[in-house]
């Protein structure tokens, strides 16, 4: 949701749709800077959080970071970036902040990891005590970014000693689009037990819920409303029904239209799945 007006209006936005969790930005995710919150802006957020009652609130990082760069001062920029966001979200008392791992620039699928563990273990080692948690998302594959192989994730949680800390958010569109196929109930179970294998479901933290506007394997991130791209509904059928994924939170990511009609009518379509769910889908 848009924190446009002040971030604690995004949590009346999502009360306005009925949803019962939040994604927000806490700062402009185009600006490397921004100005400090305010001691007003924290309690205002946080007082509209206790009376809202929300089951979660979490926050995606700036698109400029890049923890993976082969430049050693935009590397060390994405860090103090980072730094930066893990203050606000802990100041506002989020539950994770949901990050790109980064893009290797051309240095390699290897030494990029390397330097997202060594970034990450710089982080963690200065927040140490935070209740907020770093959800590691996946990715669509597009250009040099990593994290479109599940191996990649896991080699990540290897590569900082801190990685024990570190969680992963899953997004339907970008797992699909990086060559995972989740459209039925079938593939579903597959792609979950190579995750289970491969990463461990204990670190699924975060679920982003996005159709496809491109087909599998296209390594294109480009998201559509759910079941009118190319995953269509049987995916978010699959996993509504599986109750080790209940107290997950689900974001929708889905593109904006009239306002926030286009949000009710994508939670709707969600809810109907968890109905169907209940009596179609083991």
């Amino acid at each position: 949701m848009s924190v446009a007006g002040g971030k604690h209006l995004a949590i009346a936005r999502a009360l306005a749709v009925d949803s019962n969790v939040l994604q927000i930005f806490v700062k402009n995710a185009n600006r490397w800077s921004e100005k400090r919150l305010s001691q007003e802006e924290i309690q205002a957020f946080r007082q509209a959080q206790e009376e809202a009652n929300l089951r979660s609130i979490v926050a995606h990082d700036s698109y400029l970071i890049n923890l993976a760069s082969p430049s050693e001062s935009l590397w060390r920029k994405s860090i103090n970036a980072f730094l930066d966001e893990m203050d606000r979200s802990e100041a506002l008392g989020l539950d994770y902040l949901v990050a790109h791992p980064g893009a290797h620039m051309g240095s390699g699928e290897t030494a990029g990891i390397r330097r997202i563990g060594e970034a990450l273990a710089i982080i963690l080692e200065q927040t140490v005590g935070y209740r907020v948690r770093i959800a590691l998302e996946t990715t669509a594959g597009q250009g040099s970014n990593l994290g479109y192989r599940f191996e990649h994730l896991r080699d990540i949680l290897a590569a900082c000693k801190w990685g024990d800390q570190l969680y992963v958010c899953f997004d339907t569109c970008h797992v699909f689009a990086a060559g995972y196929d989740i459209r039925n109930q079938e593939t579903c179970r597959i792609t979950f037990d190579e995750f289970q294998q491969v990463v461990g479901l204990d670190r699924l933290a975060v679920f982003h819920f996005n159709d496809s506007v491109k087909g599998l394997g296209s390594r294109v991130d480009r998201h559509a409303h759910i079941g009118q791209g190319e995953i269509g509904l049987e995916a978010f059928r699959w996993i509504l029904a599986q109750e080790s994924f209940a107290a997950v939170p689900k974001i929708l990511e889905t593109p904006k239209e009239n306002g926030l009609e286009a949000d009710r009518r994508n939670l709707e379509v969600l809810r109907a799945l968890v109905a169907e769910a209940a009596t179609t889908v083991k």
